[in-house]
Parts: structure tokens; sequence; C-alpha cells
């Protein structure tokens, strides 16, 4: 069995005010639109999570929502906000579905993404994961506690703007 994983960092956030804490932040328009455009793109491909674990942010939140997908409902938890690769692959550890969208923050979903495969793929934007990046990863497990580090193999990778424009 093979299990999937859809690495996800929030898309573009908005920083027009400057009295809202970093955990409250918004998406802006250009986010909004990119969480569109990677939802569609997921389902061109037949992906559809069946669970969802995302940071507690308001712009992972609002990043899930745009994606438009009717289930599963996310579990949103404080441990993958700000998140490093270690606790992103503990968090990773515990869960239970097939195909897992994990979606979080710079610079540890970057620093995640970049060792938890085994071959990174040849892309400029890979090793620095701009707003909206996306893996699609596969690890040759059949329970998501028997991952490993440079393990998964990349089946795609994808940033908004490819999508968008």
């Amino acid at each position: 069995m093979t299990l999937t994983l859809i690495l996800t960092r929030h898309a573009k956030s908005s920083w027009d005010s400057d009295t809202l804490s970093d955990h409250v932040r918004p998406l802006n328009k250009r986010g909004r639109r990119s969480a569109v455009a990677l939802g569609e793109w997921l389902r061109t491909k037949a992906l559809s999570p069946d669970q969802v674990l995302s940071s507690s942010a308001l712009r992972t939140r609002e990043t899930w929502a745009c994606m438009g997908f009717e289930e599963p409902e996310p579990t949103y938890t404080d441990a993958l906000y700000h998140a490093g690769p270690a606790k992103i692959l503990d968090t990773l550890k515990s869960a239970t579905g097939r195909t897992v969208l994990l979606l979080g923050h710079n610079p540890g979903i970057a620093e995640f993404a970049g060792n938890i495969v085994e071959e990174a793929p040849a892309h400029a934007r890979f090793f620095d994961y701009p707003t909206g990046a996306t893996t699609v990863i596969e690890f040759p497990v059949d329970a998501w506690r028997d991952i490993r580090w440079h393990s998964g193999e990349v089946l795609a990778f994808v940033v908004p703007r490819e999508l968008t424009e």
C-alpha cells in the first residue's frame, strides 16, 4: 500500500493591517484566487484528501476553505503554527487518512519538504516554497507512523503563479 501527502503552504496573506497579530492575518485577494486554483489543480489530478491537518492560523483556514473541498472536516492545531520539520513529521505520524493534506507555514514547511522527499523535483522554487506551493508526495508504507526522512517520491509540485497566469 502507499500513502499520499499533499503538502501545502498557505496562500498569500494580507499585510494591510499592522494591528492584527500574525495568527489572524487573512488571505489577500491574490491568495484567495491562488487557493481556488490549487483546489482545481488537485481535482484535475483526481486528488482529494480524506484527512486535513492544518495550522490553526486564519490564513491556513482560509486557504483550505478557498480550495473548495466539501470534506473532510479539517483538524486545526496550534502544533502546526510555525512548526519546524520535526514537529511537522511528528504531527503527520499521527495521521489516519490515506491521502492527507497538510497546511503549514515557512520556514518549517520548506525545510520539511526538502527533508521528506527522496529526490527533490527539478523546480527553481521547491526549496524556498513560496506561498501556496504544493507538493504531492507518495510513501511506500501502510501507516504514517512508518514514514522516514528522505523516503517520499514527488509525484507533482506546483506554485500558484503557474496556475493563475
